[in-house]
């Protein structure tokens, strides 16, 4: 897979926060998805939601939502910063709804780590008001630059 080009580079909705993977062409097309890490260790990401976020109801769609989601779990996922997890199993449930301008925010909670594999559940929320639910189980198949290769 080739780089982009020209990645992404919009202002970050919160000071101190940039893009995960700036070389990610579906997420950054998708969001783009800012990120910091937190002082206790954990991801969050955050989104000010676009109209081109938004389905044809008005309200933040629900791809969109599972995107965020599933990024932000394989991040909680990593014991290491390079290691790469693909997803075997999502389940959401779609809880609330979000609109266009919102700054839509993610977190996640690694419940447990094995060798190879990494059981996650989050959340996404606009302020106190929950809009998405989420559990995964991720899989390790190595190291990101190992993988290039094949």
């Amino acid at each position: 897979m080739s780089e982009p080009k020209n990645p992404p580079s919009p202002s970050p909705p919160l000071d101190g926060y940039i893009i995960y993977d700036p070389v990610d062409p579906f997420e950054n097309d998708a969001g783009p998805f800012h990120w910091r890490l937190l002082p206790d260790g954990s991801h969050h990401f955050v989104l000010r939601s676009e109209p081109r976020h938004a389905n044809a109801f008005g309200v933040i769609h629900g791809g969109l939502l599972m995107t965020m989601a599933d990024l932000t779990m394989a991040v909680t996922a990593k014991a290491e910063a390079d290691d790469a997890y693909v997803t075997v199993s999502f389940n959401s449930e779609f809880v609330a709804a979000g609109q266009v301008g919102d700054l839509v925010e993610a977190r996640a909670e690694l419940v447990r780590r094995t060798g190879s594999m990494a059981f996650i559940r989050g959340h996404i929320h606009v302020g106190d008001n929950t809009l998405f639910v989420c559990s995964a189980v991720m899989k390790r198949v190595g190291k990101r630059g190992a993988l290039k290769n094949g």
